[in-house]
């Protein structure tokens, strides 16, 4: 993946970490931390939800590090934002 397509994946994640985060009331890193301590839903209803909204957040976390990695290898040729920006066509 380029960066272009991981910043574009990224969105898309944040996109769909919002919904659940306006139907929980639950920043997802918040939720994330409880999910892997292994606290269980208070409602069976929402085990699915939960599973998936930890799939989607640890993809999320991934793509960041994607990003993270690609921005570096991209200003050791060019230590600037110069390398990185560029306009939507």
């Amino acid at each position: 993946m380029n960066l272009q397509d991981i910043l574009t994946d990224i969105h898309a994640l944040e996109e769909e970490l919002l919904i659940f985060e306006r139907k929980y009331d639950v920043r997802s890193d918040i939720f994330y931390a409880a999910y892997i301590s292994g606290e269980e839903p208070e409602d069976d209803n929402w085990i699915l939800d939960f599973g998936e909204w930890a799939s989607i957040y640890r993809t999320w976390l991934t793509r960041q590090a994607d990003y993270r990695n690609e921005v570096q290898q991209i200003q050791q040729k060019a230590p600037s934002l110069a390398g990185l920006v560029r306009v939507a066509a």
